[in-house]
């Protein structure tokens, strides 16, 4: 029985080795061609643990059954990133981003559902990191065990590695001879590499500004007088307006809106702007889009936000003529990063009036938090000309429960949601098919453009300019990695000056860009919407 034993232990030590060094860190390479393979890390192990001694061949096999595990481990965390980010995790700069993901499961699952999670998740990393440790070093003692076999094993095996290599020998497109562990450990050095030099990058880069030395009284002349509304809609990207799948619904929402507005006197153009994040990281976007530069990770955020430089909202609020202000409803903690946008006062979820439910991330529905800014402060007699970024997070993964429009005469304080709440679906059941996920992500994004366009046709007045776009493409799920990065961005206004001034971008008419409109670079939209609209 103790053989048997022996023997079943050394057998999954085997099988969790053998994986651990195949296993790709792309979900679309999962597949069972990539374990029909020959890793080389193995037979180089093998032959180094054949001529230690003892004692030095111990620590190694500590050593090396650490560092698989810790690559291993590192694999999984690309996977995962790569199915809500699309990309790779940065070991440098991604670690901070496990606060939001927490912060997002207690929203979407409740907290006691989080905090099991991420006790579940650290007790598996521990176990993942024990298990490969004991498993190189039971497999060492085999090897020194049965060494004349060893030898042999290694000798043919290496052999037959060094024919597949030379002769390209592939299983499913994937080559036989493999050496995933070392390339991925050598991309590995390289993105360490390239994190720390990009913190000197940006400085050069921010140190640029061609509107820093701007005085006031040239920011922004014109647009003085109006209401300017940047309106940021949650995962709003190319694939709600082009994928197959969604791109009739959206269109006629959009299309609907255009007639609408334009029979309330409104006109508007569209294009796309490429967001520097995917399938999540809204601020990043935000930031990129407010600041003229391109930010891609956490550590150019950070240095972003501690530093000076003239943001887009910001440029309202050094001019004077405009009262700053933003409806943040994703935001339920303090939020520093308010005074360097340049925003007079923040209303977020604390602080928005709201008493109705949650719906899983969106703390409060589209359409209230617009109900929420008409009555603080768009719709207050007396006012100064207001500039406001609003932030509408109904289109938020999951994507379920999902609001539904309500006159705007009954939303109230909100309470009126608990029913259409009980109403929705349920995400846990939504996500189970990523057909219904897909449906309910078009059915979040239709609700949020509603909201927006029924806002502007009820609110909106002659000095009222919109600019609304996307911040990023949703998950992967979604996109099935079509479409790009791009996000659709349109401006609206009743004052036909405003749109003579932008008459050169080539925007097209409407609310919904076309595959032929013109994308730029999100980081590029502060600079060119400062020109339009400094002095001529």
């Amino acid at each position: 029985m103790g053989r048997v034993t022996a023997w079943v232990a050394s057998g999954l030590a085997t099988v969790l080795v053998f994986v651990a060094l195949l296993l790709p860190n792309e979900p679309e390479r999962l597949s069972p061609g990539a374990f029909a393979r020959i890793p080389g890390e193995a037979i180089c192990g093998v032959a180094l643990l054949l001529v230690l001694r003892p004692g030095v061949r111990r620590v190694v096999a500590v050593l090396g059954g650490t560092v698989l595990g810790l690559s291993t481990l590192l694999s999984l965390l690309d996977m995962g990133f790569r199915s809500v980010l699309v990309r790779p995790f940065d070991p440098v700069l991604d670690w901070i981003l496990f606060d939001d993901a927490q912060e997002f499961l207690g929203d979407s699952i409740g907290r006691a559902g989080a905090f099991g999670a991420t006790i579940g998740v650290a007790l598996l990393v521990v176990a993942l990191l024990v298990l490969m440790v004991l498993s190189v070093v039971r497999l060492s003692r085999l090897v020194v065990r049965h060494s004349a076999l060893a030898t042999r094993a290694t000798l043919a095996v290496g052999t037959l590695w060094v024919l597949c290599a030379a002769l390209g020998v592939q299983v499913s497109g994937t080559a036989v001879a493999a050496r995933s562990t070392a390339g991925l450990a050598q991309s590995r050095v390289q993105q360490v590499r390239a994190g720390l030099a990009d913190r000197e990058a940006f400085a050069e880069e921010s140190a640029v500004d061609s509107f820093r030395g701007t005085p006031a009284d040239r920011l922004l002349t014109g647009l003085r007088g109006k209401d300017v509304l940047f309106v940021f809609i949650e995962s709003y990207g190319r694939s709600a307006v082009q994928d197959s799948e969604m791109a009739s619904e959206v269109g006629a929402v959009l299309a609907d809106g255009s007639r609408r507005l334009g029979a309330a006197g409104f006109s508007s153009r569209s294009a796309f702007l490429t967001s520097p994040t995917a399938g999540g990281g809204s601020w990043l976007a935000h930031a990129t889009f407010a600041s003229g530069l391109w930010i891609d990770n956490q550590q150019r955020y950070r240095d972003l936000t501690a530093g000076d430089r003239l943001t887009l909202t910001g440029a309202f609020r050094r001019s004077g003529a405009w009262r700053t202000v933003g409806v943040m409803p994703g935001v339920t903690r303090a939020w520093p990063e308010g005074r360097f946008y340049g925003l007079d006062d923040v209303y977020d979820s604390r602080n928005l009036g709201y008493e109705g439910p949650g719906f899983s991330w969106a703390p409060v529905p589209d359409q209230y938090s617009l109900s929420a800014f008409e009555r603080l402060e768009h719709g207050q007699p007396g006012r100064d000309p207001l500039m406001a970024e609003i932030i509408l997070t109904s289109s938020h993964n999951p994507w379920a429960p999902i609001p539904t429009m309500l006159d705007w005469d009954e939303i109230g304080d909100g309470s009126v949601y608990e029913s259409v709440k009980k109403a929705g679906k349920d995400p846990k059941e939504v996500w189970k098919d990523p057909a219904r996920v897909r449906t309910e992500y078009r059915r979040a994004i239709e609700y949020s453009l509603n909201s927006l366009i029924s806002y502007v046709e009820t609110y909106g007045g002659d000095d009222t300019v919109v600019v609304f776009l996307g911040d990023h493409q949703p998950v992967p799920t979604v996109t099935r990695n079509r479409h790009g990065r791009d996000v659709p961005v349109t401006i609206v206004a009743r004052d036909p000056a405003v749109l003579g001034r932008i008459s050169g971008w080539g925007w097209q008419e409407g609310l919904k860009p076309g595959p032929a409109a013109p994308v730029w670079r999100m980081d590029a939209f502060r600079d060119r919407f400062l020109a339009a609209y400094g002095p001529r």
